[in-house]
């Protein structure tokens, strides 16, 4: 087993740059998260570690080897793709076996290495079958044990999930999970899917447009973004922004825009002084707002009324869609809260949990707390 070093590399499509300065180091047995957008970067990342595209500049490791210019074959590395790919003249079980019948591997090995997958995967009653007679589940468990069965150094998992219905995708990433805990191995894997990263990674990579907005783990992303794109793109529903000026009143910082008045900032934070006149953006999690009426009588300093747009009842809980200034804002709330469409409600905003950003740079103005994981 190893892990993964990426010096400086950038990669070009002539005069187009779609990954810039990446820098990262993949631990051993890591299972880390590349994701982002459509067109951030993340899938040319993968596409380099497997040798499918070359690196216009810059190093990639696996371990202590170089293999920029190491032919993908030998770079013992398995990738799944998100359309499976598999042979569909072939059946399961020679579709798992391909690439070692290429190696030229003793046959008993080869059947030792894909009846041991299948068990893993619990596809032994599928073996006979093609392609055509699998769902879609099961088709991703074959890709799977396609890559199982080549026992590599590196796994790479290139949106794996994303062909699946809600319900099956839930499932399969619990089963990714286990499985990457039976084989401790390195992952790589890719996914647009925020709550894929949060509930799979030892680490995520958050990228936008090639750069590389934040590397962390998934709670450390959560709780103390740097910026406003991971603050945005982490967490679901997304968190809430609203523009407002600091103002200084007896003694107390206060964020005010055009339609309310934040309850006063709990403590004044040295970062905050040199923004006192000026606006900036406030980020809260719809989780960090609250209707209920026990909180409410608590903290009668972050209560104010807001106008409800719709309210949409998910069984456990539900989202209240308000406006502020323009800006929408969801607050996830309990089921049994009283709030109705187009009625005023009453809200706290819990400016304990509130992140500051600059509206300029669109970075934190100050994370409380954070210590980088790396």
């Amino acid at each position: 087993m190893a892990g993964l070093t990426f010096k400086s590399i950038v990669k070009k499509y002539d005069q187009t740059t779609v990954v810039y300065d990446f820098n990262l180091e993949i631990h051993d047995k890591e299972f880390l998260v590349l994701v982002g957008p459509s067109g951030c970067g993340k899938t040319t990342t993968l596409r380099m570690i497997a040798g499918l595209e070359d690196p216009t500049s810059g190093e990639i490791y696996i371990g202590d080897q170089l293999i920029n210019n190491v032919a993908p074959k030998d770079r013992d590395i398995a990738m799944v793709f998100q359309s499976y790919a598999l042979y569909p003249h072939m059946s399961v079980y020679e579709n798992m076996a391909f690439g070692l019948k290429l190696r030229k591997m003793p046959k008993d090995d080869i059947d030792r290495r894909v009846q041991e997958a299948a068990a893993i995967l619990d596809i032994e009653h599928l073996l006979d079958r093609k392609p055509k007679a699998l769902s879609g589940g099961q088709r991703q468990r074959v890709a799977l044990g396609r890559a199982i069965v080549r026992e590599p150094k590196v796994f790479l998992m290139d949106e794996p999930l994303s062909n699946l219905d809600a319900k099956l995708r839930v499932q399969m990433r619990a089963e990714i999970s286990k499985l990457r805990h039976r084989l401790q191995t390195t992952v790589v894997y890719v996914t647009h899917d925020q709550t894929e990263a949060m509930t799979m990674g030892d680490r995520i990579v958050v990228m936008k447009d090639g750069f590389i907005q934040q590397v962390d783990t998934p709670m450390n992303l959560y709780n103390h973004p740097c910026n406003m794109f991971v603050a945005g793109f982490i967490g679901s529903p997304a968190m809430n922004f609203l523009r407002a000026t600091l103002i200084e009143d007896n003694g107390q910082l206060w964020l005010v825009n055009k339609e309310l008045r934040l309850p006063p900032l709990v403590e004044r934070r040295e970062a905050l002084t040199p923004y006192l006149g000026k606006e900036i953006i406030i980020g809260i999690r719809p989780e960090s707002i609250n209707d209920d009426s026990s909180y409410l009588k608590e903290h009668p300093d972050w209560t104010t009324d807001v106008q409800v747009d719709v309210v949409e009842p998910l069984g456990a809980e539900n989202y209240i869609h308000f406006t502020i200034n323009g800006e929408n804002l969801i607050a996830r709330v309990e089921a049994t809260s009283q709030s109705k469409p187009l009625q005023v409600h009453k809200v706290a905003f819990d400016m304990n949990e509130a992140r500051y950003f600059d509206v300029e740079t669109q970075k934190v103005i100050h994370r409380p707390g954070y210590q980088a994981t790396y």
